[in-house]
């Protein structure tokens, strides 16, 4: 590793025992898990108690933010609060973010609205970028940009 350079995950990402490859199952909802994933849930939660508590709180946070915004605000401070006191280190300053912006969380729960659509838009462009290898012209990438992201339904002959 280069100096200066940290490591990403940090020391806690190899604590305790391999999980056997649950890193799936941890990432699922708990709805759309398979009979096997359930089974490695189990197993986690009989032998790694720190790696089962950020599940659950990982599910608790996904289930407030599926409330509506006057049901959400108790349970989303409760929530900041349980991470904050959890003591595992990667939701303690989640705990502490989501409590500094709790107000623009009920919002985002209010309207409705993200980001999503914009991200996506983004990571096209830069896929159609990666893609050209550099142009000659700056007006041909700003025109693939517009026919790949511009809504243009063009139906080729034949197909």
């Amino acid at each position: 590793m280069a100096r200066g350079q940290k490591d990403r995950h940090g020391p806690e990402r190899r604590q305790g025992p391999d999980q056997g490859g649950a890193r799936w199952a941890l990432l699922k909802n708990e709805g759309d898990l398979a009979a096997g994933q359930k089974a490695q849930l189990e197993c986690i939660a009989n032998t790694n108690e720190t790696l089962w508590e950020a599940y659950k709180l990982k599910e608790r946070l996904r289930m407030i933010l599926k409330q509506t915004a006057d049901k959400a605000a108790p349970l989303l401070r409760q929530w900041a609060a349980d991470a904050f006191l959890s003591g595992i280190p990667g939701s303690v300053p989640l705990g502490e973010k989501i409590a500094r912006r709790h107000f623009d969380i009920l919002r985002t729960i209010r309207s409705g609205l993200s980001n999503a659509r914009l991200e996506a838009i983004n990571n096209k462009i830069k896929t159609t970028i990666k893609m050209g290898y550099g142009y000659r012209n700056l007006d041909n990438l700003i025109s693939l940009v517009m026919l790949k992201c511009g809504g243009l339904g063009l139906q080729l002959p034949g197909r």
